[in-house]
């Protein structure tokens, strides 16, 4: 189970990546840890097929269930959710898109907008995504400055047809791909070495600037919407999900609702954040 404790020293965000299929959310997501653990030794990086865990989801090249990995920038803690593309598994889309405070909308520069991209826009505003920032990737592979703007401007005007600011919303152009290609051969490689890494870095930049840091609701009593239940081997049942108002700690008792007719009461024995006890 726990791995260690997690020190709070930063405040906490929560983000994930959105957008069709095989547009590159989970190259993305794995180039983020790479890049920003190359300045901070905390940042644990997870490679591509660490993120598509699954053996299907591997050899099909798509994401099926929401993946979290963490990251840090200079100002903040981020927990990323890595949100499926895929038609058949917009469940899980949903559930991880509403545990976001903003999300990275990833749309291919070679392919443009494409029907998940409307969805996903579509999704992340009737679960109440607040802020979107927008990473063109494959950006390598269109030869023409005037097609990347053309598939910024329809990008922007989708998010404005779904009542995002379009027009305000950040679009950084860049390649997940190469970005993480430099990474592999330099895990080292700083902001201002490689115009690929800059790209991840010029994105962090962004989602630190453009995504407030929630202001959470800790008066209230504890909430937390069970995302998922798993029964853990000497450590009994555990459910995930994101605490939507109020605190919890160890020893505290609360109701388990909805499950059966009738309210369950139990005690909180552990909890824990990417594998860290709090």
């Amino acid at each position: 189970m726990a791995k260690g404790e997690f020190i709070r020293t930063k405040p906490h965000v929560n983000v994930g990546t959105i957008g069709h299929v095989d547009h590159g959310k989970t190259t993305l997501t794995a180039a983020l840890t790479f890049v920003a653990a190359a300045e901070n030794p905390n940042v644990e990086v997870k490679d591509y097929g660490e993120i598509d865990k699954a053996p299907e989801e591997r050899a099909r090249g798509i994401t099926i269930n929401t993946a979290h990995v963490e990251y840090e920038t200079a100002k903040r803690h981020y927990s990323h959710v890595d949100c499926p593309g895929h038609a058949d598994y917009i469940k899980n889309m949903i559930t991880g898109a509403a545990q976001m405070d903003g999300a990275i909308l990833v749309v291919s520069a070679a392919d443009g907008p494409m029907p998940q991209t409307r969805e996903h826009i579509l999704l992340a505003r009737q679960v109440g995504v607040p802020y979107i920032v927008v990473f063109m990737n494959k950006v390598d592979m269109v030869d023409d400055p005037e097609l990347l703007d053309l598939v910024e401007m329809e990008v922007r005007d989708l998010l404005n047809q779904y009542e995002f600011p379009g027009d305000e919303v950040p679009v950084i152009r860049g390649s997940a791909l190469l970005a993480l290609e430099q990474m592999h051969k330099n895990p080292q490689t700083k902001r201002g070495e490689n115009e690929w890494v800059d790209k991840i870095w010029e994105l962090l930049d962004a989602i630190d600037e453009y995504i407030p840091t929630p202001v959470r609701d800790v008066d209230k009593p504890f909430l937390m919407p069970v995302e998922d239940v798993f029964t853990i081997t000497g450590r009994g049942t555990v459910a995930t999900g994101r605490i939507e108002r109020g605190k919890v700690k160890v020893g505290d008792e609360v109701e388990i609702v909805g499950l059966a007719p009738e309210t369950r009461k139990t005690v909180v024995t552990g909890v824990e954040m990417h594998r860290k006890t709090l």
